[in-house]
């Protein structure tokens, strides 16, 4: 009895301890300090210093509330209940120690008794949830993240997060969002794969993202070490006054990169253009800096650079012609672009083989949620793309064609000659992702085009690029992650003829390049961003095939053996925060490229002009036997000093060089150009630029001021002798000439992107000259003194304007003005040999009239509902506006004796045009 006495007092001991034990609520852990004058945010951050509890809330709700109060060892539940005392807040605490806030009734946080019973009823329960969307929209800025293996305490130091950041409807990345704390001040921006990573102090962070056209957002995190957190970020509809672009608007400010644009597909959709069709070129060609020599031309001179100088990659394949239908439409379907990057300086060490500039284009990854579309028709040309997931949330495409049907308008042109004309092209794009993990993706694009056209002759031209590039991304460690890259690039043209069987020939040019690179990127701390890498680049071209078309043609064959060349190169940049107002960023790269065999070189006598009597020597090289090699470092720095948070001036410099070469004795891209590597008689081009500009924004990041200023030195340029032949040439040296140029240059540019009224002024004070530095006078050009190049355009002035009347109605308003580019005119005329020969002046001299146009259009937007089998939209647009005869080029002809000129104009008259754009 004693016994069972004694269990009896032990057992009711210990149920009284488990009992005081349980009964310790939550709400029983006391608190004490002085929290006076916090905001809300702030004091849930102190509470869960001293406390387990984590607090759920909308910060939206809670920004109003200011905490000032003073406790001593009471309990959280008292403190709530003393701050939301006669308030609209209540709050609710689980057993999980979870606290949280709400702005109508209290959250129940455990059922009532009886609930699960068959007609019960309680009129505490509140029957209205939300929805699946507002759920979404809640949750994420609601919720705390905890990051990294928790920690009791949170360990001191520091962590990366990194992950992605993706379109909330769509799944795609999203490319130049702002990822950033405000205390302490500290941010970074998402790359092309919309991935970021950033270091911070370890512990609860209030951590803010937000991007062009998106909501802006935040996430709750506790950073316990370091770890991978992806943010999806929600499409925002802007109200018609409110500020439309928010992310990096003062990028220009803050950023080191100068002479850099970016171009949004929303900007190329507001230009208008000849034939309808938004062109991402055209809008290019409207940026301080660029200029273009002819109406039609979708060439790109920039700051003094020939259109050969620029490195044009689609997703890191090359394209080496970027035109259609004689210039008037671009090589890129605009509903398959991301983004467009323009470098015109400082051009980061990762590119390279080319001196003046770097477009970089990316296309969309694709919609990975669900299948969509889009599509324009238009009065020469359609288009169609197409985009969903093969496996959701892992695999996406998008894949877009566009074609063109404008024989139509040739047959309505008033020769008969021309009435027989034809005029086609077509593009076909293809780009595929796929996410193996959360470390592995693989992306896959293809792109193909051609152009056929027979104008007033049986004369038929036709050209065709082909790229595909596939690459590997591999996340190695928070800090780290590689891009492996394959790509091909191909570009062929043939001009063939059969209308006389006998004379039928057929002339083709080829060249083919494959890449292979790796590249790297490192982010040790938010102070340094190191980026590294090597690649490969193999050329093969065949510079002409001449030969009969059809078993009748009695043409002799024709061949300019092949050649190839090997480029590699190594690269590392890092960019350095020193403080908050001083940035550099500073890279070497260092190209090494050999002209490889098999071929031959021909030996010329010493001191004199290379001509074919002085070819004193052929050697020969076997097959892939180095014949020459040319190498060197190539510099990359930039520097940025903050004068104020709105305001700042930037200096760089870079070395480029470029191993290959385009032959044109016209001002434009032209199908039948061909390329030419560097060898034993012509050597690499190289390119040495400063540049230094002040940067200033007003109205709260709203306008954008900037004034840049250049100087440019180039050795080893490409100019032609008089008379010069560059079509299947054997030894095209003899021909050619090398020069060195210079080019200088200012660039104003006023920005306004938010608003109704948006859009840009820019005006740009260049000129550009060359110089010859030949062995004799038979060899120099204008006596071997600087002579303008035929792209040197001294004044270039744009303006782009859009005005948004509503929500569905915007007017855009475009004008250009530029002087004349230069030509060679004869001046006089002189007897010999009893023939009346033409005086002309020196190279350039002169000047075709000057060029102006105005452009204006119309964007129609369809309603707004949302549940709709598609949307639509119509573009009007007049081109040429003011129905100005802008001279294309000039040229003279005998008439009766005398020497006439005349001006060929492109345009001389308004061009209409109509596009209805649907997506669905």
């Amino acid at each position: 009895m004693t016994q069972l006495y004694r269990t009896c007092v032990v057992f009711l001991g210990l149920l009284c301890c488990v009992q005081l034990t349980f009964g310790q609520t939550p709400s029983g852990k006391t608190i004490s300090g002085d929290f006076s004058n916090l905001r809300f945010e702030q004091f849930v951050q102190r509470i869960e210093t001293q406390t387990p509890y984590r607090f759920f809330y909308n910060p939206a709700d809670a920004d109003s509330i200011t905490v000032d109060i003073r406790v001593e060892n009471q309990p959280v539940r008292s403190v709530l209940q003393q701050l939301f005392k006669d308030t609209k807040y209540s709050f609710a605490i689980d057993n999980q120690q979870h606290v949280y806030i709400t702005t109508t009734r209290p959250i129940r946080t455990e059922l009532p008794i009886g609930f699960f019973v068959r007609g019960r009823s309680d009129s505490g329960i509140d029957s209205t949830f939300l929805t699946e969307s507002q759920t979404k929209r809640v949750e994420p800025e609601a919720n705390v993240y905890e990051i990294g293996k928790r920690t009791n305490p949170i360990r001191q130091g520091r962590s990366t997060l990194s992950g992605y950041v993706r379109n909330s409807s769509s799944g795609e990345p999203i490319v130049g969002a702002a990822v950033y704390l405000d205390n302490p001040r500290v941010g970074t921006i998402s790359d092309q794969f919309g991935f970021y990573a950033i270091t911070l102090p370890r512990g609860r962070h209030d951590l803010k993202l937000r991007s062009i056209g998106l909501k802006d957002t935040r996430r709750r995190i506790i950073l316990y070490a370091d770890g991978k957190f992806d943010v999806d970020m929600d499409d925002d509809v802007i109200a018609l006054k409110e500020v439309v672009i928010e992310a990096e608007k003062d990028k220009n400010i803050s950023g080191l990169q100068m002479g850099q644009e970016r171009v949004d597909i929303k900007s190329i959709k507001q230009v208008p253009t000849a034939l309808g069709e938004a062109d991402l070129l055209r809008v290019i060609q409207t940026l301080p800096g660029v200029k273009t020599v002819g109406e039609s031309s979708t060439g790109l001179n920039v700051r003094g650079g020939a259109t050969d100088q620029n490195l044009i990659l689609y997703n890191d394949a090359t394209i080496y012609n970027s035109s259609h239908l004689f210039g008037f439409f671009s090589a890129f379907n605009p509903d398959m672009i991301k983004s467009a990057e323009l470098y015109k300086s400082a051009i980061p060490s990762r590119f390279g083989g080319r001196l003046s500039s770097v477009l970089d284009v990316q296309t969309r990854d694709g919609n990975k949620k669900k299948f969509v579309g889009s599509g324009g028709i238009g009065l020469l040309t359609g288009r169609l793309t197409l985009e969903g997931p093969l496996l959701k949330d892992k695999t996406s495409f998008i894949a877009g064609v566009r074609s063109s049907y404008s024989d139509w308008l040739l047959k309505q042109l008033q020769n008969a000659a021309f009435q027989k004309s034809q005029a086609q092209f077509y593009d076909v794009n293809l780009h595929v992702t796929h996410d193996f993990n959360e470390k592995n993706t693989i992306y896959l694009t293809g792109y193909l085009s051609q152009d056929r056209f027979r104008l007033n002759s049986d004369t038929a031209y036709r050209y065709q690029n082909q790229t595909a590039t596939l690459k590997w991304k591999h996340i190695i460690t928070n800090k780290l992650y590689s891009v492996f890259t394959g790509s091909y690039s191909g570009y062929t043209y043939d001009v063939s003829s059969e209308k006389n069987p006998v004379n039928a020939y057929k002339l083709a040019f080829s060249i083919k390049q494959s890449q292979l690179k790796a590249d790297f990127n490192y982010y040790p701390t938010n102070q340094h961003a190191v980026d590294f890498g090597i690649s490969a680049t193999h050329y093969k071209i065949s510079p002409g095939n001449f030969g009969p078309n059809g078993g009748e043609s009695l043409i002799l064959p024709d061949v300019v053996p092949t050649e190839q060349g090997l480029e590699s190169a190594v690269y590392i940049g890092d960019r350095f925060d020193v403080s908050p107002k001083l940035s550099i960023s500073a890279g070497l790269r260092y190209s090494l490229y050999s002209y490889l065999g098999p071929g031959s070189v021909y030996q010329y006598a010493p001191g004199f002009p290379k001509s074919v009597n002085t070819i004193t020597d052929t050697l020969s090289y076997s097959n892939n036997k180095a014949i020459s090699t040319y190498h060197g470092p190539e510099y990359r720095l930039a520097i940025r000093y903050a004068l104020s948070a709105t305001a700042s001036v930037k200096a760089s410099f870079n070395r480029t060089r470029q191993y290959i070469q385009m032959l044109s004795n016209t001002t434009v891209i032209s199908p039948t150009d061909i390329w030419k590597l560097s060898d034993p008689n012509i050597k690499p081009q190289i390119g040495d630029q400063y540049a230094v500009g002040i940067y200033k924004n007003n109205r709260n990041n709203t306008i954008e001021l900037s004034v840049e200023a250049y100087y440019k030195t180039l050795q080893n340029l490409l100019d032609y002798r008089s008379g010069a032949t560059l079509i299947l040439n054997h030894h095209i040296e003899t021909d050619v000439v090398q020069a060195e140029g210079k080019a200088y240059g200012i660039e104003f540019l006023v920005k306004k992107m938010t608003g109704k009224l948006n859009g840009w002024l820019s005006y740009t004070y260049a000129r550009t000259l060359l110089r010859t530095n030949g062995l004799n006078n038979s060899e120099n050009i204008n006596q071997g003194n600087f002579y303008p190049s035929s792209y040197d355009k001294p004044h270039d002035f744009t303006m782009i304007s859009n005005y948004k009347l509503n929500r569905r109605f915007s007017v855009s308003l475009n004008f250009t003005y530029s002087t004349g580019r230069p030509i060679t005119l004869p001046v006089g005329k002189y007897i010999l040999d009893n023939s009346a020969r033409l005086l002309y002046s020196e190279r350039n001299q002169y000047r075709i009239p000057d060029y102006y146009r105005a452009d204006v259009a119309m964007n129609i937007e369809g309603n707004h509902k949302v549940k709709k089998l598609a949307h639509s939209s119509w573009t009007v647009s007049i081109y040429n506006l003011l129905g100005r005869h802008n001279a294309y080029s000039v040229y003279f002809k005998a008439e009766n004796g005398r020497i006439n000129g005349y001006q060929l104009s492109i345009f001389g008259n308004p061009i209409p045009s109509i596009t209805y754009n649907f997506r669905f």
